[in-house]
């Protein structure tokens, strides 16, 4: 067991004080067997007129606050400590049906699966379907946790990280033409190829907790959208998750190529990656209004 220790700060500056209409934050890690939340804290400057906690449809944790004082400067801080127990990965874990490809979802009642298993970006020609194709042995079968990572491999080792500055997210037919992107393409690619292989798939987001593990480049957007920034021992970060019976969802990270969550910290899970910005929220001012927004993450661990 390892205790982890996050500290996430975002502020942005103004030419002059502006007025703040609401933030949506997603920044405290998911409670679930893995990880469990020993302290959480969050402080916000200049501090919100009212501030609430709820749980979207897929169980994420989300702090809405709202302002009515004008400031030329507003910043949030996060600081969470939790246990970290990520446990192994591996093929004992999974019934009989996940063990080799294909998975047999026959009979499963899961939320989201169905939903997972469809796909939702357009690939006319399916060339994600092609690509994926080539880690299919050409004869017999293949273990599931094998397929899944020749699958994060082919990414890590075929495409190039790049940070990109613009807000939004590529196509996953886009990342695969270009042959580069952030942790976040790279995420939607790994889940459309996953899906035209038949498995049931969605996007995760959260922290890269080790440092051991490369988080390449940092991926940042500007204005008052969410931001991901690398911090000196620890990063925002995305990858997706696979639903294999036994096992249940499984962490399939592209990027660093790899399948488990030894190095991952689960904040939100969800469908559409746009519902998995960290921070998001609005000000009223003029255009030239805003000097920019500095991001710093840090992820301190002991061993217990």
């Amino acid at each position: 067991m390892t205790s982890l220790t996050i500290r996430h700060v975002t502020t942005y500056r103004y030419r002059q004080p502006v007025s703040f209409g609401e933030h949506r934050l997603m920044l405290r890690p998911r409670e679930q067997h893995d990880q469990k939340i020993i302290e959480a804290r969050l402080g916000i400057t200049p501090e919100p007129s009212s501030l609430r906690f709820v749980e979207d449809s897929f169980g994420n944790h989300v702090a809405i606050a709202e302002f009515t004082e004008q400031a030329s400067e507003l910043s949030f801080e996060s600081i969470v400590s939790l246990e970290h127990l990520p446990g192994e990965t591996s093929a004992s874990g999974l019934d009989e049906r996940a063990r080799t490809y294909p998975v047999d979802y026959t009979g499963i009642v899961a939320p989201d699966l169905a939903e997972g298993l469809q796909r939702r970006h357009p690939d006319p020609d399916n060339e994600i379907g092609g690509w994926a194709a080539q880690f299919l042995p050409a004869d017999g079968p293949v273990d599931t946790l094998d397929l899944l990572g020749r699958l994060s491999r082919g990414i890590r080792q075929g495409f190039l990280y790049r940070r990109r500055e613009a807000k939004g997210i590529q196509s996953p037919l886009e990342t695969l033409r270009l042959g580069r992107g952030t942790c976040r393409d790279f995420a939607l690619l790994m889940i459309e190829a996953a899906r035209t292989l038949g498995f049931a798939a969605r996007f995760a987001s959260g922290y890269l907790a080790s440092p051991s593990q490369e988080p390449l480049e940092p991926e940042a957007k500007k204005t008052v959208s969410s931001a991901s920034e690398e911090g000196p021992h620890g990063a925002t970060h995305a990858w997706a998750q696979v639903y294999l019976p036994g096992a249940g969802w499984v962490d399939v990270d592209p990027t660093c190529g790899s399948v488990g969550k030894a190095a991952l910290v689960t904040v939100a899970v969800v469908h559409d990656p746009n519902d998995a910005l960290p921070l998001h929220g609005t000000f009223i001012g003029g255009p030239s209004d805003p000097l920019g927004m500095d991001v710093h993450v840090s992820v301190t661990s002991r061993s217990a």
